[in-house]
């Protein structure tokens, strides 16, 4: 890492709004925080895994729609409401809505400012490949089935050059997961069949495998937009500058700690962010001080 790196001065062009700062250095003392209250710790819901992703894969078409659809200023009962109601999603019973409508919930309305910033870069102009990848790390931080198998199966497999997949091998550790009491009641073959071919294609729809019948892991990307997102999201709930680069989050996509590192360098060189090394100290700055702002400034770009 170069020994220090900074912008042009602290008032660039493209960084006008109140910015979320913090300096840490990596024994994780001499914090510093200026802007918004930080956000709550999220805690992650442990095993037992679920088999909901049987009901619903990536569902990405959907997800759009309900993000266009959503009125930030109602409820998210009366939006939830009007979605069923109006049918917006095209489907032929009332029970595959319901069960649409309570993944969203879990991805992505748990959070209101999540819902309003994904709104926004859903109305915005914003890259879809960008979104989706977005949209994905959502999905998974929600389901952790869906976070373990790319974790404790793909990563393995990607840190030792292996791409090819087979769905045996992804049978096999529900097999045994289900087998040590981590799985919500018992599994039959059969359920365990149907949630690996639900994972797979949900994992082929978010682009982090590739293949219709014989599937494997896909290059690693994640556009720096994207990055950026997920960054000031994991900030938000993890403010410590060395903790939050090595976040098991960013195995999600197959990121090592200088694959983050790289990937902040390049958000500053974008103007996305401010990241600035000298030594053992860290400062980085966001162009806003809450997720919808930011998602605005992301959106505009």
């Amino acid at each position: 890492m170069p020994p220090f790196l900074t912008a042009k001065n602290g008032n660039s062009p493209g960084v006008k709004q109140r910015r979320l700062l913090f300096m840490t250095t990596e024994r994780g003392s001499g914090i510093e925080e200026r802007g918004t209250p930080r956000a709550p710790k999220q805690t992650r819901t442990p095993a037992p895994y679920s088999s909901k992703i049987i009901k619903a894969g990536a569902l990405i078409g959907d997800t759009k729609t309900l993000l266009s659809l959503w009125d930030v200023a109602a409820s998210m009962a009366e939006n939830l409401n009007r979605m069923q109601r109006d049918n917006v999603f095209a489907k032929a019973s009332r029970s595959r809505v319901e069960d649409i409508l309570a993944i969203f919930r879990a991805r992505y309305l748990a959070e209101t400012s999540v819902t309003q910033a994904l709104v926004t870069l859903v109305r915005g102009n914003f890259p879809s490949v960008a979104l989706e990848k977005i949209l994905y790390f959502h999905a998974a931080r929600a389901d952790r089935l869906l976070s373990d198998v790319v974790t404790e199966i793909l990563v393995p497999m990607h840190e030792q050059g292996l791409t090819d997949l087979q769905a045996t091998q992804v049978q096999r550790s529900l097999t045994q997961w289900a087998e040590a009491g981590k799985t919500t009641g018992h599994w039959s073959e059969s359920t365990i069949d149907r949630v690996t071919r639900g994972l797979l294609a949900a994992l082929r729809d978010f682009g982090v495998l590739q293949g219709v019948v014989h599937k494997k892991i896909a290059p690693a990307f994640l556009p720096v937009d994207a990055f950026a997102y997920i960054m000031f999201y994991l900030k938000q709930h993890q403010p410590s500058g060395s903790k939050l680069i090595e976040l098991p989050d960013w195995k999600l996509f197959f990121l090592t700690r200088d694959g983050v590192e790289r990937l902040l360098f390049e958000a500053h060189q974008h103007e996305l962010l401010e990241y600035h090394v000298a030594g053992n100290v860290t400062r980085l700055t966001f162009p806003a001080g809450t997720l919808e702002e930011y998602a605005h400034v992301l959106a505009q770009r």
